[in-house]
């Protein structure tokens, strides 16, 4: 299923059929990377975008919920009250939260009132070191991945840390560059699979993730896709 663009992601609050993970051919439009990240109107669409995908697919029986490359206090804001944990990790090039974020995530925890216990972890993206397996309810990957880029993580491995810390059923929620290194993030997502032998002894692997729903983020200047994948039971 592709997501309307005209129902952008109030798009994402109705509930959608999991189905198999299809990917489109169509070419994106060419991507220019500005200092910082984003442009204002790429910064101002892709934020709205996310505190919808947030608020409207992150499922009220989710209790902890970690987002790959903690820079602020968004995530506080932007996740269902019943969360009972957000559990952070950095994309900076060491790793560690910055000062910064740390006060962020406090002082937003603080306005809101949420009752929701921030774990102030320092573990790099693409390497959940203090994150167990089948762990988290919830993934949240928002404008990450250039960062992890830009600062020498691997965004790729990312995504694997992604579907290991996950409970099966568990959803990852995006809202990334449309292609980085030359690769469709929509295809690496497609491309996560797991494994195990057969009764012959012959290995057989099978996707990670089952698409909920995807689409193009309109009315931006550097492209980007938005979507839900749920990790399989069996992955």
């Amino acid at each position: 299923m592709k997501l309307s663009t005209t129902s952008s992601f109030i798009l994402l609050a109705a509930a959608f059929n999991v189905q198999a993970f299809t990917v489109t051919t169509e070419r994106p439009r060419s991507n220019t990377h500005l200092h910082m990240g984003l442009d204002v109107v790429t910064g101002l669409r892709t934020e709205w975008i996310s505190a919808s995908i947030c608020t409207n697919q992150i499922p009220r029986t989710a209790k902890s919920v970690l987002q790959l490359g903690t820079e602020d206090g968004r995530a506080v804001n932007f996740v269902p009250r019943t969360v009972e944990e957000i559990i952070t990790s950095s994309a900076e090039a060491d790793g560690e939260l910055t000062i910064s974020c740390r006060r962020q995530l406090k002082q937003q925890r603080e306005r809101r009132g949420t009752g929701a216990i921030i774990r102030y972890i320092d573990q790099p993206c693409d390497n959940l070191k203090d994150t167990k397996d089948q762990s988290v309810d919830a993934v949240i990957s928002l404008q990450a991945a250039q960062r992890m880029k830009d600062n020498g993580q691997d965004w790729k491995k990312s995504i694997r840390e992604a579907a290991r810390v996950l409970k099966p059923g568990g959803r990852f929620l995006f809202v990334e560059q449309t292609e980085l290194d030359g690769e469709k993030y929509i295809d690496v997502l497609a491309s996560i699979a797991d494994g195990e032998l057969d009764e012959d002894g012959n290995p057989s692997t099978y996707p990670v993730f089952e698409l909920v729903g995807y689409d193009d983020v309109d009315l931006v200047l550097v492209p980007h896709i938005a979507g839900v994948v749920v990790k399989t039971a069996y992955a």
